[in-house]
């Protein structure tokens, strides 16, 4: 395997570096990234919502965009000026790519022909990315012979078949079916991990980014709002946004008391919190499987040592492996729930609760600023 990734790594372990790096289209900026700097060996995600940037970011990792600014390197060379065919990266796109007067076998071998890749080390890796997603039966079949979610995995094969040094995807498993998805999810995070590959995965599907990611990169109107682990990113979120936007979340949202209190209109939430200032706008938020329910009868006395909420369960339904409820605190502030235990029936008074130390509270007035408007508002 060779390539631009090839050689050793830096003290550091950076693989992949964006430095101060812009871009658009038309004159409209839609990318604006201060620094990512990608280890050698990563699988790194970039989530965020559709129009965020995170495409183009893609795009011009590969080339295939021009950045009006900044500079991208790989192992200390920079590549900013480089053409997509010179630099030795793999790319999966969303849409299949394939070349229809081949097989499924000639399409997937025809990186590794350009590469002047052995005859039977070329056999050898197309039959082992083909068995990677599940089309050793297919090799012979042109793609108009195979359904879209196949072409899609053929695209992936091909892609694979290279094992560049950086492979680039952009939401290649958006056509499979879930079941797929997921096996496909597995499969991939192994084969990275065994040859070693640094990826960059481009995606809008949270629990496709946690499953995979070593770290995940969260896009937000083309800048970087946060990067770290899935444990991080999902546990201590740094803005709203990221709360929001990564798995759901109450935001909960009002004036403290002095006692640990939010109050919102005729809602009063205690947060279990110390230290909050009286007097103050403030914003938390809540994981919904954090948040039990109980009745009022069974609720512990004085609640001490814990935050919770009185309200009406309005809405409750089985998901399989848990129940989802939704507690009506007062009009126009709710909480999400997502319990193992089987919740009231709906319209049943009831006290949500949770630990303090399950809070996330947001550090700076702008995460109250960004709120203004949706007081005290549970989304799930």
């Amino acid at each position: 395997m060779s390539g631009p990734g090839d050689g050793p790594a830096g003290a550091d372990g950076e693989h992949v570096v964006v430095e101060r790096l812009t871009a658009g289209y038309d004159g409209t900026g839609v990318l604006d990234v201060d620094r990512l700097a990608i280890r050698r060996g990563e699988f790194l995600s970039i989530l965020g919502p559709s129009g965020c940037g995170k495409t183009t970011l893609l795009n011009s990792l590969a080339g295939f965009v021009l950045p009006t600014g900044g500079r991208i390197t790989i192992d200390g060379a920079d590549l900013t000026d480089v053409p997509p065919h010179r630099r030795g990266l793999g790319m999966v796109f969303q849409s299949y790519a394939l070349f229809p007067h081949m097989t499924v076998a000639e399409n997937v071998a025809y990186g590794l022909r350009v590469r002047r890749v052995e005859r039977a080390e070329r056999i050898e890796r197309v039959t082992e990315a083909l068995r990677l997603v599940g089309l050793e039966d297919y090799a012979r079949r042109r793609p108009r012979q195979l359904s879209g979610g196949q072409q899609q995995r053929v695209a992936v094969a091909r892609a694979l078949a290279t094992r560049p040094a950086v492979l680039l995807l952009d939401e290649p498993l958006s056509n499979l079916d879930a079941k797929l998805r997921r096996e496909m999810r597995v499969e991939l995070r192994e084969l990275q991990q065994r040859l070693g590959i640094t990826m960059v995965f481009v995606t809008h599907d949270q629990e496709e980014a946690m499953s995979l990611s070593d770290r995940i990169a969260v896009l937000n109107g083309g800048r970087i709002e946060q990067l770290g682990t899935p444990q991080e990113v999902y546990a201590t979120p740094v803005s709203r946004f990221v709360a929001e936007f990564v798995g759901a979340a109450n935001v909960i949202e009002g004036v403290a008391d002095g006692d640990g209190d939010l109050v919102s209109g005729e809602a009063r939430v205690r947060t279990g919190l110390a230290g909050l200032a009286p007097g103050r706008e403030t914003v938390v938020a809540l994981r919904p499987e954090k948040v039990a329910v109980g009745t009022r009868e069974a609720a512990a006395p004085g609640g001490a040592g814990r935050g919770s909420a009185d309200g009406v369960l309005v809405y409750r339904a089985f998901l399989g492996d848990a129940w989802q409820a939704e507690i009506e605190v007062a009009e126009g502030v709710s909480l999400g729930a997502r319990t193992a235990a089987e919740p009231p029936p709906p319209g049943t008074r009831v006290t949500a609760h949770w630990s303090p130390a399950d809070v996330i509270r947001f550090a700076g007035p702008e995460d109250a600023d960004a709120g203004a408007g949706t007081a005290g508002r549970g989304t799930r």
